[in-house]
């Protein structure tokens, strides 16, 4: 935690540093403004620039930020597909063939907690030990012979959430690989470093330096977020496995009798 509140700091700080560093670049090779003359033209390019820049900074934060919400959904929709399988490969009626699956389903469960998540982080791909666990389950599924139409219905049920695993796994594994384009992080960086050059007309007074920073800082802030949340499988905004382990200490309790 320490380590993510350090980087964030520094990643904000760095920005601020681009904003002033530029904004005295500007003054010193443009020897500032002394008749004032070039206030209102640098005025109103600064204010396109700042608009534009702002589009494109709330269009891709909401953009990662939607994706990320989206892997919340897509982890809770396959550990609830799961569930089912596990609950009714019980109510199927066949001890025999419940058995395997429900096994096989824990120990799906296991490796995506304690191997599969942490692997989307370091190469961005799935586990395929965890393929392998999900089609002996749809292997399992397929060979059940229903014998009525209870067991017929409980088998397309289980059928359709095998492959809402599938679905689920797939728009993971793409969550992990889809990265922000390099376009647009300098299309960013070329915006802050814009906006400090259309401020040179101002004197670096305590105010305008001080204003000059909460923008580098406000804009660092927004920076990092779009960052962090573009990667969800390693920090600073990891997202936890959280549906999987609560599945997976539900499936390792058994059910009180009674």
């Amino acid at each position: 935690m320490t380590a993510v509140v350090l980087f964030g700091i520094a990643f904000v700080g760095g920005t601020v540093v681009v904003t002033l560093s530029f904004y005295f670049l500007m003054r010193l090779i443009m020897g500032g403004d002394p008749t004032g003359k070039d206030r209102e033209l640098a005025g109103a390019v600064v204010m396109r620039i700042s608009s534009l820049h702002a589009l494109i900074l709330a269009l891709v934060f909401a953009q990662e930020m939607i994706e990320y919400q989206q892997l919340k959904f897509e982890s809770v929709t396959e550990a609830n597909a799961i569930a089912d399988i596990y609950f009714d490969a019980n109510r199927y009626g066949a001890d025999d063939k419940a058995a395997p699956i429900q096994q096989a389903l824990f120990e799906y469960v296991q490796i995506v907690v304690d191997e599969e998540w942490q692997m989307l982080g370091r190469t961005g791909q799935l586990s395929p030990t965890a393929w392998n666990k999900w089609d002996n389950v749809y292997q399992r599924v397929l060979d059940l012979t229903p014998t009525n139409a209870r067991q017929q219905s409980i088998r397309e049920h289980m059928l359709i959430d095998v492959h809402s695993i599938a679905e689920s796994r797939d728009k993971r594994e793409n969550s992990g690989t889809d990265s922000i384009s390099s376009i647009f992080w300098f299309a960013a960086v070329s915006g802050v470093v814009f906006m400090a050059l259309g401020y040179y007309p101002y004197p670096p007074d305590a105010r305008n330096l001080l204003l000059l920073s909460v923008l580098g800082a406000f804009t660092g802030i927004i920076l990092f977020f779009i960052y962090a949340f573009s990667d969800p499988y390693n920090p600073p905004a990891t997202l936890k496995p959280t549906a999987f382990e609560r599945l997976l200490d539900e499936l390792a309790t058994p059910p009180a009798s009674g």
